[in-house]
């Protein structure tokens, strides 16, 4: 059956579909966050939150920016699964007001409560869920109720959070769920786009060898990683953990061989959800050296956080941008620089905890290159993302 992803929408062309407003939001939200982080990590700046600095800064990246762009993923992807019309207008500004509430109380919690805070900033998620399972539901998609169940898992995790920073001074398994949710979500997701992406390009324009479909080697990646995940929740600095942790990051190393990346390199559009996807395993490798005390456990987590979700989401934020508005798929000069910098934000964020020595310098390398990637990305597709749809399709992509 056809796929009817758009209708007719005569209202503000930024709520025409939900990659459009969350995936500006978003980025904004990722860049302006580290810059007031970094201030606030050497003591030039206070923050007004009930939170203290730390958790601010891990919880306006883990369950600020990237929900945003997860719902606008979700609500762009999920017609396509259902063949439904998409989540438009008054519904969807619904939930960017409320999303924009949650960052405004969050950060402004030590003047009101805390739990105000929790109230508004889970609501989102908890609508997003909601509305997410409507559309599959009624749309039959039942496969994809796993992504719902996992943006629930999400929304207690963002509860816990909030709960554990009041009642223990700081929040440590909440941060642990969050980031494992995302680590799923990049695998499950990752595992069927990537692949898919690469087949495509490859049979039009470098046949040969094809990636591996999804199929019993992926299922048991997702299991066991799953299962590693939860040991490290639980226990990240036991050797049970660190050993899991270490088989699922060599499957995941042997899943994304599979995939022909290699074979990509002329696009780098397609190259990209490959190197976004390499530090996931990178990511599980490092927190299995850290359960044997070998390395800081920071590493592996910056590996997930800075490398696997800033790098896949500007990766497929650049790639539905251009898709949805009648682009070209290629990646310009504009969107390679943004690439660029967030692969140099990643990589000196994992080595500023590897060589402690040069950590001031490689936090700064980060912060700026990591706002430079997603600054640049509200730039250069900003009026795309505003734009109407058919004047969208008028215009170039971003030079």
């Amino acid at each position: 059956m056809a796929v009817p992803r758009y209708r007719d929408y005569r209202g503000w062309p930024v709520l025409a579909a939900g990659f459009r407003p969350f995936f500006l939001l978003g980025a904004a939200q990722a860049g302006l966050a580290i810059l007031i982080w970094l201030p606030v990590f050497y003591g030039e700046l206070r923050l007004t939150s009930a939170f203290a600095p730390r958790d601010w800064h891990v919880h306006e990246m883990l369950y600020g920016y990237l929900p945003a762009v997860i719902t606008g993923f979700l609500f762009t992807a999920i017609p396509n699964w259902t063949g439904r019309l998409p989540i438009q207008g008054l519904a969807l500004l619904t939930l960017v007001l409320v999303w924009i509430a949650g960052r405004i109380f969050v950060s402004f919690s030590a003047g009101t409560s805390w739990w105000l805070a929790m109230l508004v900033d889970a609501g989102f998620l908890a609508l997003v869920a909601a509305a997410a399972a409507r559309e599959i539901v009624a749309g039959k998609n039942w496969r994809n109720l796993t992504v719902v169940a996992l943006v629930s898992v999400l929304l207690a995790g963002n509860v816990a959070f909030h709960l554990e920073a009041h009642f223990a001074g700081s929040a440590d398994y909440a941060i642990r769920i969050g980031i494992a949710v995302v680590v799923l979500l990049i695998s499950l997701i990752g595992g069927r786009i990537i692949p898919s992406f690469t087949r495509n390009w490859l049979v039009r324009e470098n046949p040969g060898r094809l990636p591996a479909p999804f199929g019993r080697f992926d299922r048991v990646t997702l299991a066991l990683s799953a299962l590693a995940l939860l040991a490290w929740i639980i226990a990240p600095d036991h050797p049970v953990a660190g050993v899991v942790l270490g088989v699922a990051g060599v499957l995941h190393l042997l899943r994304l061989a599979r995939w022909a990346g290699g074979r990509t390199l002329r696009e780098r559009l397609l190259l990209i959800l490959h190197v976004g996807y390499a530090f996931i395993p990178l990511g599980f490798l490092l927190n299995a050296a850290a359960a044997f005390d070998i390395v800081p456990i920071s590493a592996g987590i910056h590996a997930w956080m800075a490398g696997g979700a800033g790098v896949m989401t500007l990766a497929v934020m650049t790639r539905a941008s251009l898709g949805h508005t009648g682009q070209e798929l290629t990646a310009s000069r504009s969107t390679q620089a943004i690439y660029l910098a967030i692969i140099i934000a990643a990589l000196a964020r994992i080595c500023a905890v590897l060589h402690p020595a040069q950590s001031d310098v490689l936090l700064h390398i980060a912060g700026f290159a990591w706002a430079a990637a997603f600054f640049g990305f509200a730039l250069a597709y900003g009026l795309l993302l505003l734009a109407s749809r058919r004047r969208a399709a008028e215009r170039r992509a971003p030079a």
